[in-house]
């Protein structure tokens, strides 16, 4: 018996490459027809929003207002009612001292997913260009290969797109993709206004103003510079964030969605049909979650519609932000050379995906970017602050309610941690912290209010709730426990939102599904922390 047959987890799939000359006949992988395109027939349209002057004046008001629809199709659009009079081009030669970027090289078609080469594709980078060259660049190759497109409607464009992925035909193209740099002008209507990228996650009603370190990307805005048939392949923000894309200029860019409530299904679809065991990390679901991480798989929608998983379209022309909801798998390519601007964000309801993101972080032992219970409970305590404030006036919102929700759970998990310490290791010495977040050298997680470390030697700090042992590694003495000195602030928050219970019924009947996510995400999630803490399945 061969070394594939004798794992019991190696998956079996045929792959029959056809000849180039053979395009009438169909086309077989992932176990759907590529040459079939009827299905850019049944999308459905993600929802269009118009703000008006008025209603665009606050991002986060604004967002609040139609988040409760457009969540359910993992994206919508707005489109900007104010004037962006300066050019993407312009900006970049006049406020960007000495602006280079060097693009990615992207294939032209499938990948088999069957060895390591497939990702090694994904991985080649171009040369160094000017804003101009590369427009030069992207311009001639539209003119050389593809001026038969320029004509089309946006939805034989589309057709013809996955027509060149099933092929293959012009072999690759280049795209620029997280360039650090900003198009937004000083000098514009847009630029002025709150929507300015460099701007929005700074703004009050910003969970991310709360991070202290910058972030590319997440804390400022970066550019993506793209050609005709350039890729932005499946994938989820880090951390489940929002992000917010503006297109500055350029051809359109269509994107497809699929909501987060079924980002679970998304991803067992890509484990089945896509994926085989040289490529995973791990032979189950979360291995092919960490492979769609990487942002190198490009797959045709029907796949996913095949399988009962629902996805939405969006075109965005110049002049439109995208908005992509918490753990919304989404994915696109560019009709032309265009330049577009994106950043992440989180407002108050991002705190249950966030929760289920740094489990998922944990599990796969990956590093976290964002600090998820520091947010937490400086928001919370913010927003407990506010309500006391103006008991009266105070208006409870969506947002409100996911983070005065989310805080409970959290405290009454914390405390609930430290009694079982305080139960299994006598006389603990505690010491009050004023560090911030520090990381468990066990499970990866981040830990703002309460961690063991030696106070001798302040290294290898752990979670409160891990059953190891509690000596210090480097020193052999005792770890002592450390409070945040914000632990007394979160705690009176939490029990002042616990008795407004009565304002939350409502929300947390909307969210039962968000809720037993977290509660148990897989059996393999569960067990781990089970085995891990001591506690019961109830507990998550």
């Amino acid at each position: 018996m061969d070394a594939a047959n004798s794992n019991p987890h190696t998956k079996k799939r045929k792959i029959k490459m056809p000849q180039p000359d053979d395009s009438r006949r169909p086309r077989m992988l992932y176990g759907i027809n590529v040459n079939d395109h009827n299905w850019t027939n049944k999308l459905s349209e993600c929802p269009v929003f118009r703000p008006s002057r008025q209603d665009f004046e606050d991002p986060f008001a604004y967002l609040n207002k139609i988040s409760p629809k457009a969540s359910n199709y993992g994206i919508c659009k707005i489109v900007c009612p104010l004037n962006d009079i300066v050019p993407a081009s312009l900006v970049l030669k006049r406020e960007v001292q000495n602006f280079k970027f060097q693009p990615s090289v992207q294939p032209l078609k499938y990948a088999t997913w069957t060895t390591m080469e497939d990702k090694i594709l994904y991985c080649k980078r171009g040369r160094q260009y000017k804003y101009e060259e590369f427009e030069n660049m992207a311009n001639q190759v539209f003119v050389e290969n593809y001026s038969s497109l320029a004509c089309l409607s946006c939805k034989m464009f589309e057709r013809e797109f996955w027509q060149e992925m099933a092929w293959g035909i012009h072999g690759s193209v280049q795209y620029g993709a997280n360039v650090e740099g900003s198009a937004f002008s000083k000098c514009d209507e847009l630029g002025q206004s709150k929507w300015n990228l460099k701007k929005l996650p700074r703004l009050p009603e910003s969970i991310l103003r709360h991070l202290e370190k910058e972030i590319p990307g997440i804390t400022h805005p970066m550019l993506y510079i793209g050609m005709v048939c350039s890729t932005f392949a499946w994938h989820v923000e880090d951390h489940y964030l929002y992000s917010i894309n503006y297109l500055h200029s350029g051809a359109p860019k269509t994107w497809y969605a699929v909501p987060g409530s079924q980002a679970n299904d998304f991803e067992k679809v890509a484990y089945d049909q896509v994926y085989l065991d040289d490529v995973l990390p791990s032979y189950d679901v979360d291995g092919a979650a960490q492979v769609l991480a990487e942002k190198t798989t490009m797959l045709p929608p029907s796949l996913f519609m095949k399988h009962n998983v629902s996805v939405f379209k969006a075109v965005q022309m110049p002049g439109e932000f995208v908005i992509t909801f918490p753990r919304a798998y989404h994915a696109g390519f560019s009709h032309g050379f265009n330049c577009a601007e994106a950043v992440n964000f989180a407002a108050g309801e991002w705190f249950p995906y966030g929760l289920i993101a740094a489990k998922r972080y944990s599990f796969l032992e990956r590093q976290p970017l964002i600090p998820f219970e520091e947010l937490l409970c400086k928001e919370a305590i913010h927003l407990c602050q506010e309500m006391m404030a103006s008991p009266g006036d105070f208006v409870a919102c969506t947002s409100h309610y996911a983070i005065m929700a989310s805080c409970i759970t959290h405290t009454a998990y914390y405390r609930a941690s430290r009694r079982k310490l305080e139960k299994r290791v006598s006389g603990l010495q505690q010491c009050t912290s004023s560090i911030g977040t520090v990381q468990c050298g066990f499970c990866t997680r981040d830990r703002y209010l309460a961690f063991l470390m030696c106070h001798r030697c302040n290294t290898y700090s752990t979670c409160i709730f891990h059953g190891i042992s509690t000596n210090c590694t480097e020193c052999g003495i005792t770890r002592s426990l450390f409070l945040s000195e914000a632990i007394r602030y979160v705690e009176a928050a939490a029990d002042y939102f616990e008795n407004r219970k009565s304002m939350l019924s409502s929300y947390l009947v909307e969210t039962t599904k968000i809720r037993e996510e977290i509660r148990g995400k897989t059996l393999l999630l569960v067990r781990y922390f089970v085995n891990l803490t001591g506690f019961s399945k109830a507990d998550f």
